[in-house]
């Protein structure tokens, strides 16, 4: 775990949250369970340097190796068959997650042109949050000279918060730049 991030949580996060929700046990505190990047690659089945090429970028972004996805059915109007490579997806969790969330906040957003926060309407009723990023640019282990196409990714921060309330105080106490 980013032992910065972690004090923050014990030290900071915990007692406010305990305070603002009324919890009875340090248990019921929201903490991170997982974060899962994902990105999908249309263009992949007529290109598979694509796929290659979105691998090794999702590999230096999430410190990870991941998993590449196939499709599920065929889909005649996308030219699309069954079990095609389609993407590529990865799950963080423990210090991976914590490290990668540290650096989405701290460096990644900030580096986003005329960012002024993420939204705070982007919960799914249940505590988790999802993110969209446009361009992998943004993330420092990526260099402009060696990507051959811009490409986008999803970010999913699955918490253990029962609600979105609690969720997003919780991502706010952990430094998400949510927009006022």
């Amino acid at each position: 775990m980013s032992q910065r991030l972690k004090d923050k949580y014990v030290n900071e996060v915990i007692p406010e949250l305990t305070n603002k929700f009324k919890y009875e046990n340090v248990m019921e505190v929201p903490k991170l369970d997982k974060i899962v990047l994902n990105m999908g690659l249309g263009d992949a089945k007529e290109n598979p340097k694509i796929l290659e090429s979105a691998v090794k970028e999702m590999t230096m972004i999430s410190g990870q190796k991941p998993v590449v996805t196939t499709a599920k059915k065929s889909i005649a109007n996308f030219k699309l068959r069954e079990g095609m490579n389609v993407g590529c997806k990865v799950t963080l969790r423990g210090k991976k997650m914590y490290d990668f969330l540290d650096k989405l906040v701290n460096i990644a957003l900030p580096r986003v042109r005329d960012f002024r926060g993420v939204s705070d309407t982007a919960f799914d009723g249940r505590g988790n949050y999802a993110l969209g990023i446009k361009e992998q640019l943004i993330f420092p282990e990526i260099e402009y000279d060696e990507i051959d196409s811009i490409k986008g990714l999803d970010v999913v921060i699955v918490t253990t918060a029962k609600t979105d309330e609690e969720a997003k105080e919780f991502l706010a106490l952990m430094g998400m730049p949510f927009r006022k």
